[in-house]
């Protein structure tokens, strides 16, 4: 049970939290510690013997990481219910909830945990919706069994002694297979979730790898134009340009736009991480410098270059005017009216929001391209460190080791010995039932594998030896190579694993070594904690000023605002951290 002093000292650390939304976004620790706080033997032991251990003699016996509990258990959390899950899953399956369905049937009738969620926010992580009533619920101290949180409310939660160590737990109970998935990416995500030498959440790893940017160029357009893919950063502004004025919807009207942007202004769609890195500007990332030593990337010189770019796009009319106040949802609505034909985006925009143009017209056309640069030369991809979700466990909870259970359970249905990823993962009449668990853990590069697989198969001309997620893949574009209409996204599924596939960009990327990696993978230091929020609320407003039209040398006293409300001391402290890292 949490202490009055507990929630008193969590309350005080996460005022700034509630002032400021926190982002909650888009992968092995070797710290010791004690004897785990609430450890579940005792308890768990009354529960489950297969789960847990032996009650008679005090002699534990090996633990089952897919043992069900007898009785069952209840837990709970909380979570989002995001478009796809609510559009594209729940409202294509028959007889299934978000608290009911196939993911849920398995946790309670193979694991024997009944899931209860709290409370389910629709729209997804980032949402200002969705951060408050997190933030309210944290502030609260009223915490669910598990949730997911990400790095810096993960520091305030443990700072505040409200969570569980995990670290003996995961080694405990963490299957096999989950164990190798996790560490796929390195220590990164292990080190970002341990505080003082203890493990404490689970890190829900995403891969850094696979989200890529790239160029969605919608290519029947670009042949209108008479105009070539693109090779260089002028390319791209030329057809932007084209796009915006050259008329090609042929309706007779100037109602296009060049180059699609949200609000946002970062993310896997329409966000601006690849053009800026045209001009080797890395925003939002941690690079290493000439002098050895990190330094943020969105206040280098090259960002003000790729901002006054923008600027002038927008002031020639080949960027919405209206994009300051438009968020990915309203301009997924113009792709889909066939009102914008160029957009950075990840391997997966094919399916969302590109489909819904190829749906409302069987004539569109899209394809990724590589980024490039302004002057030809090899483009390097940025990518931030990408595992912001991890999942804490209240201090006191009746079963700390469940929801690692769940993550056992998750990994082996869908690449395990027992997998049924036609079922629990990507079935023919739904996409992303994978979504509807609340954990979510997954292989980082089992995209990119997927896709060597098919295009190796694709090149010996012989399918029939693929199985799991490969295999389902290639059944997706069959489905679409016969012109068939059966299932969801069968165009978009080609457009990512085909013979033109952006997945085959990333295979490219990972061989020739294009990845820019954040080198920042560490646990939030002191002043991020206090400061990052707000500095971030501060960059991407003077961003969004700057190319609306505001003078560009609102650039250098956002740079030098930044410094001096936090920065300076953020950049030592990421720099002691990474100091120790070579130590």
């Amino acid at each position: 049970m949490e202490s009055k002093s507990g929630k008193k000292r969590l309350v005080h650390g996460l005022a700034l939290l509630m002032a400021t939304a926190l982002v909650l976004s888009a992968c092995s620790g070797n710290g010791k510690s004690g004897e785990a706080s609430g450890s579940p033997s005792a308890q768990t032991q009354q529960s489950s013997p297969s789960a847990s251990g032996d009650s008679a003699g005090g002699n534990e016996t090996a633990i089952d990481p897919l043992g069900k509990y007898d009785p069952p258990i209840e837990v709970t959390t909380v979570r989002n219910l995001s478009d796809v899950v609510e559009n594209n899953v729940l409202g294509v399956l028959k007889g299934e909830t978000l608290e009911d369905n196939r993911w849920s049937r398995l946790y309670e009738e193979q694991l024997g945990i009944k899931i209860k969620y709290d409370w389910v926010v629709k729209g997804n992580p980032e949402s200002d919706q969705y951060q408050q009533k997190m933030n309210v619920t944290l502030a609260s101290g009223e915490l669910p069994d598990f949730l997911p949180v990400n790095a810096i409310q993960l520091k305030q939660l443990a700072e505040s002694d409200m969570i569980e160590d995990m670290t003996d737990l995961y080694e405990k109970y963490a299957s096999p297979l989950l164990k190798d998935i996790l560490s796929q990416e390195g220590s990164g995500p292990f080190d970002a979730a341990t505080l003082n030498g203890k493990l404490m959440a689970v890190p829900q790893v995403e891969p850094s790898i696979e989200r890529a940017m790239f160029i969605w160029v919608r290519t029947d357009w670009l042949e209108k134009v008479g105009l070539q893919p693109p090779k260089t950063m002028a390319d791209v502004l030329a057809i932007a340009k084209a796009f915006s004025e050259n008329d090609p919807d042929g309706n007779g009207k100037k109602d296009t736009v060049g180059l699609g942007l949200t609000k946002g202004l970062w993310g896997g769609s329409m966000g601006l991480e690849g053009f800026m890195a045209g001009y080797k500007a890395y925003p939002n990332i941690w690079i290493e410098g000439p002098d050895g030593k990190l330094a943020f990337g969105s206040i280098q010189p090259e960002v003000k270059k790729a901002l006054q770019v923008l600027q002038d796009m927008m002031k020639n009319g080949q960027l919405d005017k209206e994009f300051g106040i438009k968020d990915g949802g309203k301009v997924a609505e113009d792709i889909t009216a066939g009102k914008l034909g160029l957009e950075y985006g990840e391997q997966w925009n094919s399916i969302w929001p590109l489909q819904l143009n190829k749906d409302n017209d069987p004539k569109a056309q899209w394809r990724a391209f590589p980024i490039v640069t302004e002057d030809g030369s090899k483009a390097m991809v940025p990518e931030k460190f990408s595992t912001t979700k991890f999942f804490a466990v209240r201090k006191g909870a009746k079963h700390p080791e469940a929801v690692i259970k769940l993550f056992n359970m998750h990994v082996e249905k869908n690449w395990g010995e027992t997998a049924e990823f036609d079922k629990y993962y990507a079935p023919k009449e739904a996409e992303s039932v994978w979504q509807l668990s609340p954990v979510t853990p997954a292989p980082p590069k089992k995209n990119v594998t997927a896709f060597r697989e098919i295009d190796a198969a694709r090149k010996a001309g012989d399918f029939s030896k693929l199985t799991g997620e490969p295999k389902t893949i290639q059944e997706k574009i069959d489905l679409y190579n016969s012109g068939s209409k059966e299932g969801f996204a069968v165009w978009g599924w080609e457009r990512i694993y085909g013979p033109e596939g952006s997945m085959g960009i990333t295979d490219q990327y990972d061989k020739n070594d294009q990845f820019l990696i954040d080198k920042f993978v560490g646990a939030p230091t002191p002043t991020m904690v206090e400061r990052k929020a707000t500095l971030e609320k501060m960059q991407n407003e003077t961003f969004v000023k700057i190319i609306l039209g505001q003078s560009i040398d609102e650039f250098d006293k956002f740079v030098a605002d930044w410094k001096k409300l936090g920065g300076d001391k953020i950049t030592q402290e990421v720099n002691e951290w990474y100091a120790s890292t070579k130590k």
